[in-house]
């Protein structure tokens, strides 16, 4: 028995010594990445499409907001015989001005006036007046005149009537004699104030900036595009464009649009890059419907490393006892190619490195890599190791799985941005609605850090702002 069993430890390291010696170890000189520079790369700004819509019931519900209370004061009665005080019985209505020429709107206002009125004379330093006081409500209908001027909406605005639920009387002589037209000559001296009232009170309701800022703001946070390759979308806006306030309906349209930087990032999410301050509005006179992103899909050689690695999980390379399976997979930049460096386990372990230029295939919609060969010193190393793996065929088949098709990536990509052109609600009150109709892959460029690659969308884009706050 104990025979038996040195005969089996015998063979058994008479079989280890053999698979060993089967096996080589290459030590391939490494290629060094270049040294490392910031990430610069040419990115074409895109041009997004943005309508906005406000209802007129908002800017109703803001300028009542705006506007309460006392909103005229006269206290003095030597000057023309009237002292007078108005304030906003009811809430405003505001509504679209049919039948007049440009952009109008009409302003419904409730209001109640308290109204001292004093009809008498001063002779030789004696005062014979008689002083009534009256309260009123009534109506006032103003008439305005709407444009878009520095994120603000303008209006100017002109009383068109005052109508009182009952005329004013005074008794003279034991007769009641109305005196609306007096009271009525007295309210054409705060006619102006009411007008700049209303005026004041929509410019300080109407203040677009902020609300179009902060919807931009969260629409500039990157949002995660893709799961599995832990891909972002990252908008960083440049300049806003806007036509003039136009009603339309029920609704002031504003069309707008923005100049900005798309990139897609893979890894952690990225920062916002939103700055308020640096985005300019510019007045245009058209905007085009149609959107033209182009996006900049930035990977990182250690992301893109991961993604490779993946590519040859399971695959082996060679044939009979002799073959490799590919267990990492790390790549970099040297000199305008990309160096691709496979840690191999099997008849030959160690790592070898190939390089070759990233292309990309329109039709089949795949990057692969252009004269693709193993590194001068890799070659020589395989030459006297491990000849058979150095062989055009087996490179072939490594090539073949260098190559990887990004259409399933653009489609995802363009699935992962419907959902947010559906309904999407980045705050309260505001939704972007929109459609991609094509995706195009226009070039890859590489840096010293990362892969670039340029892609542009053609679609439109629907902003609109519904219960304004």
């Amino acid at each position: 028995m104990l025979k038996f069993t040195f005969t089996l430890l015998l063979l058994s390291s008479i079989l280890f010594v053999s698979s060993c010696a089967t096996t080589n170890k290459i030590n391939a000189l490494k290629p060094e990445p270049d040294d490392a520079t910031p990430l610069i790369y040419e990115n074409t700004p895109s041009y997004i499409n943005m309508p906005i819509s406000v209802k007129l019931k908002d800017v109703e519900n803001q300028t009542n907001a705006v506007l309460s209370g006392l909103i005229y004061e006269d206290n003095n009665i030597e000057d023309d015989d009237i002292e007078m005080k108005v304030w906003k019985l009811a809430s405003i209505t505001i509504k679209n001005e049919t039948g007049g020429k440009g952009e109008k709107i009409r302003t419904i206002l409730p209001l109640r006036a308290i109204v001292k009125y004093r009809i008498g004379t001063k002779k030789m330093g004696v005062e014979m007046y008689d002083t009534r006081e009256f309260n009123l409500d009534g109506v006032v209908t103003l008439v305005s005149e709407v444009t878009l001027i520095n994120w603000k909406l303008n209006t100017k605005t002109e009383l068109k009537s005052l109508d009182w639920n009952e005329s004013p009387t005074i008794t003279v002589f034991g007769k009641n004699v109305p005196v609306t037209y007096l009271i009525n000559s007295g309210v054409k001296l705060f006619k102006s104030k009411i007008e700049k009232k209303i005026d004041d009170a929509i410019v300080k309701a109407m203040d677009f900036k902020p609300n179009v800022l902060a919807a931009l703001e969260k629409i500039c946070v990157p949002f995660l595009m893709n799961d599995t390759y832990e891909s972002w979308l990252r908008i960083v806006p440049i300049e806003i464009y806007s036509t003039n306030a136009k009603l339309k309906n029920d609704a002031f349209v504003l069309e707008m649009g923005m100049k900005c930087n798309m990139e897609t990032l893979m890894g952690k999410q990225p920062e916002s890059k939103f700055n308020a301050s640096k985005i300019i509005l510019k007045p245009v006179t058209k905007i085009p419907e149609d959107i033209t992103a182009n996006i900049v899909a930035i990977s990182t050689y250690q992301e893109a490393s991961k993604i490779m690695t993946k590519n040859f999980a399971g695959q082996v390379f060679g044939s009979g006892s002799q073959k490799v399976k590919v267990q990492n997979v790390t790549i970099w930049h040297k000199k305008g190619k990309m160096i691709i460096a496979l840690e191999v386990l099997g008849s030959v372990n160690g790592t070898i490195y190939l390089a070759g230029f990233p292309q990309y295939n329109d039709k089949t919609k795949e990057v692969f890599f252009d004269q693709l060969d193993y590194v001068l010193d890799t070659k020589n190393k395989l030459m006297r190791t491990a000849n058979w793996l150095a062989q055009g065929l087996v490179l072939k088949k490594i090539e073949q799985s260098c190559r990887y098709s990004i259409k399933p990536n653009l489609e995802e990509g363009q699935k992962s941005m419907m959902t947010y052109l559906k309904n999407y609600s980045p705050m309260q009150g505001v939704f972007v609605n929109g459609k991609i109709e094509e995706i195009q892959f226009q070039k890859v460029q590489l840096t010293n850090q990362a892969i670039i690659a340029f892609i542009k969308v053609k679609g439109t884009v629907n902003v609109s702002v519904n219960g304004l706050k």
